[in-house]
């Protein structure tokens, strides 16, 4: 008798709908005004970078890889509005710190230096979900040339999703990959940091108004996971925005403190995300968790590393369940 070789779309279709249930479990095990909106499906994944090795590894994660706790603060569902939006109303975070250690750890431990070190000419969100970051970048940031504004790029790269034209005195790129960074033309300067080995910024205190991650005038190529201190001074920028990485810090904590450090007073830190990722490298907690979850990780951050205003949380997805998800958790620092 033939042997059938394993199937890798329907081990997919098992991990989904294994994590499906794992969701309904999770809620139904918390007090009821805690429980979030839970969908009658797992939300829709791309992994990145997931070759067709990774599948038996994945299916057999899909069991134990779901936390057995629930991340989720009490919100007050609101009808027709996204749960990503209303998932950081209300909150009700817990007194400590809610996550564990291993909740940081990531199928690939590798260097990520190693990993990012050949350049990657290529779009990690889809053009409307592009044009959706954009189109936000325009109502939210300070005016093109605006005087004494100065933006800290996070986790840049080679592309740009700010409103076309935009320019400020003093636009700064940080990322992973020099090459990517080079090709970027508006950029002067940059720095290479590994922030999960190094969070620690290179800036001031009060430096920047704003911190994104495209337009560039400077740049600065640095791995957050290995080196978090950012090499900025104090309240350096007015803003700081991050898009499509913030899955894939091991220190967050640290970044975000240094995030509110080389913010001036009143700064905006923007964090932008869907749900593309190269899987590998994703944190755990992440790749066990919805697009909501996602958003509270990501609001816990902000709370917990103090000296920020109660974080935000905005749906920009163009065009849900037909492309990519878009979503914003968003602070600024507090004036004192």
């Amino acid at each position: 008798m033939a042997t059938l070789a394993p199937r890798p779309d329907l081990l997919l279709v098992a991990l989904r709908r294994s994590r499906a249930r794992t969701l309904r479990a999770r809620a139904a095990a918390v007090p009821r005004a805690c429980r979030p909106p839970v969908p009658p499906h797992a939300a829709r994944r791309v992994f990145l970078g997931l070759g067709a090795a990774f599948v038996d590894q994945l299916a057999r994660m899909a069991s134990g890889g779901a936390p057995s706790r629930s991340f989720v603060a009490a919100a007050r569902p609101r009808q027709g509005v996204s749960p990503v939006e209303q998932i950081l109303k209300n909150v009700e975070w817990p007194d400590e710190f809610p996550f564990k250690p291993d909740d940081f750890s990531r199928f690939d431990e590798s260097s990520d230096t190693v990993f990012y070190s050949a350049p990657r000419f290529v779009t990690h969100i889809d053009d409307p979900a592009i044009r959706a970051l954009t189109e936000y970048y325009s109502q939210v940031l300070p005016p093109s040339n605006t005087p004494g504004v100065a933006i800290l790029d996070m986790c840049s790269s080679w592309v740009s999703h700010y409103p076309g034209g935009y320019k400020q005195e003093k636009i700064v790129g940080m990322g992973m990959n020099e090459d990517e960074l080079k090709k970027n033309p508006v950029l002067t300067e940059y720095v290479v940091q590994d922030l999960n080995v190094n969070p620690k910024l290179p800036f001031d205190d009060n430096t920047f108004d704003v911190i994104t991650n495209v337009v560039l005038t400077e740049y600065v190529v640095q791995d957050l996971n290995v080196n978090p201190k950012l090499p900025f001074d104090d309240n350096t920028f007015d803003v700081i925005t991050n898009v499509v990485s913030v899955d894939y810090l091991t220190k967050p904590m640290d970044v975000f403190k240094e995030m509110r450090r080389i913010l001036k007073p009143s700064g905006l830190a923007i964090m932008s995300f869907s749900n593309r990722c190269f899987w590998t490298k994703a944190i755990s907690i992440w790749t066990s968790t919805g697009d909501a979850d996602h958003a509270w990780i990501v609001g816990a951050y902000f709370h917990y590393a103090g000296g920020f205003e109660p974080p935000e949380a905005v749906d920009i997805s163009p065009n849900p369940g037909q492309t990519d998800p878009m979503y914003i958790v968003c602070s600024r620092k507090k004036t004192a």
